[in-house]
């Protein structure tokens, strides 16, 4: 008894002296032993790229208690889309944790690979890396469209990242904090992991990322406002930002408890390119269960190539509330699915289940339809059978819809016991349905039980937006940084497109006061002072070459700025709003080329090809296109092409920054001066448009833009503007 009692006294010991070791953080540190870390704020630089990191853990048994410390990396550059880095690399062992640390301003904040059994708790990785989005409110930029859809070297990398998880199983993600930066968990060739409890919200791309993972448990996680390219009202893109993305091969997974609403598409999954090749595999057997993927601007949740099961689900004011493309064997039971345009839309799906329902005031309540053909080069329509058929509609309440069934191309459906209440029409069908039986007797509902065995979670957070919280697709304002917060004052224009001199606008942020300092290109405003919220009126001068500024004051609350600084209560800050595009005259040339008149060999080439009569010509205000396929003219395509643009522009003396958007290679000249030179189509990799901005000194009066852009095939973007600084 005594020999036990002092090996308890021994292990006590040991476990307290390993603790009592309080070290400072040191660029290059290397840690392989549980530690604490003295608390302080640390300004440390990683190398340029990931390969260089700030500090590196490995080995076994490690507890790391960074004691609310805090990193700060990218020390001489001020913007998140200019962060680099890699703060915290773990690799190569195996119970390892990390708790209470604290990152920003890197590219990667921690990654992990290889470690079984990875802990990261209470920990705030917010403010880290983000594009700087070249949408705005009128018009939607195609650069700004991500693709997640290969990982195997990496490539989701160029995005960054809060936390970047590779070959790590049994690893447990809790309580952790992610805002303000692009994405937030991002996870590859994980297995078995418990992710709970964390905060992963306004961010400007994923909330969490799944990529050949299986058997993981995400549970009751806020995963709210991950999204850009929205402008209410103006276009709806989503830009394959989401608060779920699961990607190529990934099975089993458990989706619970996790508010996902106001995201690009709540929940996004893709069978990935394997299945597309081969038709084999897929994103098999994942359940989403008593989520809340509303208010997305494009898919409450989209399940593609696959079989799933959705059950209790709210899905409210999304474009679609299900897309299901080529979904089979797929379960859609007892979702609540509320005033979208679409509930529940599945082309070529085959053995799915839509019961017990409840749909209310949608557009469409269920849409199935089939191609009469589909693409001879596609591995996966060719290995598979992909008609529409075989589905069981049963046991689902329609109340306030406007069309509940539009179904076509369709066999061997059967639907029974729905009700229908006040809806405006019931069917929508062509004769090429097949083998449908409908015997819609309106019948007590039963009540069945889910079947659902899912882990306890001790302590489980209410993930759900509180009643109080804004809501609803007015409520997404999408900044050049991402989703606005409420954390700060903004003034935000709620009329981008009026064409008139009149302008409306809403004061957001904290509680306070607002004031007006100075006004430029105006002729008059409703008030000058009120308390936040307020809205505002503008009468703009249109004939002032400023465009429009208002500058303004807050006094209230404490902010939190959209890059993370805090500033304190009854603490001054300014903030404003600029209308600085500048007015541009463009004509427009395109001409057809081929491989032995390609001007993107020479210039000999370009020369001999613009010498030539135009195929089309335009005028327009706004260099602003995107083209699928090639150009079409008189009933004709025509791939591949040039464009050629001259702009007239007239400024004031100043500073300006030139934007440019293209596939696939394009030159500017400002003034004869070669001011952008991407002339090598082969320096892009990703399936993605490239941008590029410039800085310019312009001096008072005319100057003269020429535009070159060259495309050899499938997609192509010109997106040219000039903006004030």
């Amino acid at each position: 008894m005594k020999h036990l009692l002092l090996l308890n006294i021994l292990i006590y010991s040991f476990a307290n002296h390993s603790f009592s070791q309080v070290i400072e953080l040191k660029n290059g540190l290397k840690i392989h032993s549980s530690v604490k870390i003295k608390k302080d704020f640390y300004l440390l630089d990683a190398g340029k790229d990931l390969q260089a990191p700030v500090i590196e853990i490995e080995g076994n048994d490690i507890v790391v208690d960074f004691n609310d410390a805090t990193i700060k990396g990218s020390n001489d550059k001020q913007m998140p889309d200019e962060f680099y880095g890699l703060a915290v690399l773990i690799k190569s062992g195996k119970n390892i944790t990390i708790k209470n640390l604290n990152i920003r301003s890197f590219k990667v904040a921690l990654m992990a690979r290889n470690v079984q059994g990875l802990i990261i708790e209470h920990c705030n990785f917010s403010y880290n890396y983000r594009q700087h989005l070249n949408s705005t409110q009128q018009k939607e930029d195609v650069s700004d469209w991500m693709s997640y859809h290969h990982n195997e070297n990496d490539e989701w990398l160029r995005y960054g990242a809060a936390m970047y998880l590779r070959g790590c199983n049994n690893a447990v993600i809790n309580n952790n904090l992610v805002n303000g930066g692009q994405c937030a968990l991002m996870m590859t060739d994980c297995n078995d992991a418990m992710i709970y409890n964390n905060d992963f919200s306004f961010n400007s791309g994923i909330g969490i990322g799944l990529y050949k993972s299986s058997r993981n448990k995400i549970m009751h996680n806020k995963l709210d406002w991950n999204v850009r390219g929205f402008s209410y009202e103006v276009y709806y893109r989503g830009q394959d930002s989401a608060a779920i993305l699961v990607f190529e091969q990934c099975n089993e997974n458990v989706f619970a408890y996790n508010s996902a609403t106001h995201s690009g598409d709540g929940f996004f999954l893709w069978a990935g390119q394997t299945t597309m090749d081969t038709g084999k595999g897929g994103c098999n057997d994942n359940l989403l269960y008593k989520n809340d993927f509303s208010y997305a601007p494009t898919n409450g949740v989209e399940l593609t190539f696959s079989r799933n099961k959705i059950i209790r689900n709210k899905i409210e004011e999304c474009d679609n509330g299900i897309w299901g493309g080529y979904s089979y064997n797929t379960l859609i039971r007892k979702n609540e699915i509320i005033g979208n345009k679409t509930a529940i839309a599945i082309e070529q799906g085959q053995d799915n289940k839509i019961l017990s329902n409840t749909f209310r005031d949608n557009n469409t309540s269920i849409k199935l339809w089939a191609r009469k053909d589909q693409p001879k080069d596609w591995g996966y329509a060719q290995n598979r059978d992909v008609r529409s058929m075989r589905y069981e509609i049963a046991d689902n309440v329609f109340n306030h819809e406007h069309l509940v069934n539009d179904i076509s191309n369709t066999s061997d459906l059967v639907g029974r016991n729905n009700y229908y209440k006040n809806c405006d029409s019931l069917f929508r069908q062509d004769t090429t349905i097949s083998n449908a039986y409908m015997t819609d007797v309106p019948v007590l509902i039963r009540e069945t039980e889910d079947d659902i065995n899912l882990p306890e979670i001790k302590n489980a957070q209410d993930a759900f937006l509180s009643k109080s919280h804004p809501k609803g697709k007015k409520e997404m304002r999408i900044t050049e940084w991402g989703p606005y917060d409420y954390k700060y004052p903004m003034i935000w224009n709620t009329n981008p497109q009026s064409q008139s001199d009149t302008l409306q606008f809403d004061i957001l942020g904290p509680k306070g006061k607002w004031k007006m300092i100075d006004a430029k290109g105006i002729k008059n405003i409703s008030i000058k002072e009120g308390v936040v919220p307020s809205k505002i009126i503008v009468i703009t001068n249109k004939a002032e070459k400023s465009g429009v500024v208002l500058e303004m004051g807050f006094i209230g609350d404490e902010i939190t700025t959209q890059f993370g600084e805090k500033i304190k209560a009854g603490t001054p800050y300014r903030f404003n709003y600029k209308e600085s595009f500048v007015p541009i005259s463009w004509s427009v040339n395109w001409f057809a080329f081929d491989s032995a008149s390609d001007p993107v060999e020479s210039a000999e080439k370009m020369k001999a090809l613009v010498e030539k009569q135009s195929l089309k010509q335009e005028t327009t205000a706004d260099l602003h296109y995107a083209w699928w396929g090639g150009i079409k003219e008189s009933g004709k395509v025509y791939s591949p092409f040039l464009t050629t643009a001259t702009g007239k522009v007239e400024v004031e003396e100043g500073k300006y920054e030139l934007n440019v958007t293209w596939n696939d290679v394009v030159r500017i000249y400002v003034d004869d001066l070669l001011a952008i030179d991407e002339w090598k189509p082969v320096k892009f990799l990703f399936d993605e448009s490239p941008h590029k901005r410039v800085k310019l000194n312009l001096s008072a009066g005319q100057h003269i833009i020429r535009v070159e852009q060259a495309a050899s095939g499938g997609f192509a973007s010109l997106v040219v503007n000039l903006k004030r600084l």
